[in-house]
């Protein structure tokens, strides 16, 4: 599924909610944002053309060309570019074939370019705290400002990811999503809150990316 059509209309509608609701107890601020994938991630698809590709030029060549060696060869070339094009349209086999650490990485670099890109460091206090989901992956980065950061570990954020991350996996990330915006926000609270100017900053509507 993309990104864009990730969230149904009523998702978004409690996203935006959950988000308002919590900004009215903190003046930190909350932005979500879906993405279809943090990478392309060629090495996993070369990986998969030569693996499937030549698995499948094994078999053919045992059916139809008693073993040939001089069939196999350009078979499993040919099945191994095939393999390797039609690869971006199987998430799993990109999942599979590349590592965790390198899926991870991409997905927090990702975020760290879209929360600048977007603007969402643009905050009074620094305080902006961004939800950022990448599909392909099954993977969620929570990352803040440097004003949340003075207060809230990384890895503490990275706890309220878990779930949704879950959640992504299971077709079911929206309430999921909402109930870790407002466990975010109770925390947010009790260290930045709200502020008799307080303003909304940044946007409650989903951003996709």
């Amino acid at each position: 599924m993309k990104a864009e059509d990730f969230f149904s209309e009523q998702d978004k509608g409690a996203i935006e909610a959950a988000i308002g609701e919590v900004e009215t107890k903190t003046a930190g601020e909350v932005a979500v944002m879906v993405v279809d994938q943090s990478d392309s991630y060629p090495e996993a698809q070369i990986l998969a053309g030569i693996i499937l590709g030549s698995g499948l030029a094994l078999v053919i060549t045992e059916l139809f060309f008693n073993e040939s060696l001089w069939a196999f060869l350009p078979t499993a070339l040919l099945l191994a570019l095939g393999v390797g094009m039609l690869s971006p349209f199987l998430p799993f086999l990109i999942r599979l074939l590349a590592s965790g650490q390198r899926l991870e990485s991409r997905v927090q670099e990702q975020a760290l370019q879209a929360f600048y890109e977007k603007g969402l460091y643009k905050t009074r206090d620094d305080t902006g705290v961004l939800f950022f989901i990448s599909l392909l992956e099954h993977r969620v980065w929570v990352l803040a400002d440097s004003g949340i950061y003075g207060k809230i570990s990384p890895a503490e954020l990275q706890d309220f990811a878990k779930l949704v991350a879950q959640g992504v996996k299971e077709g079911k990330v929206a309430p999921i999503l909402c109930q870790e915006i407002r466990r975010v926000g109770e925390v947010l609270a009790a260290h930045f809150p709200i502020k008799d100017d307080n303003t909304n900053e940044l946007s409650n509507k989903v951003i996709v990316g």
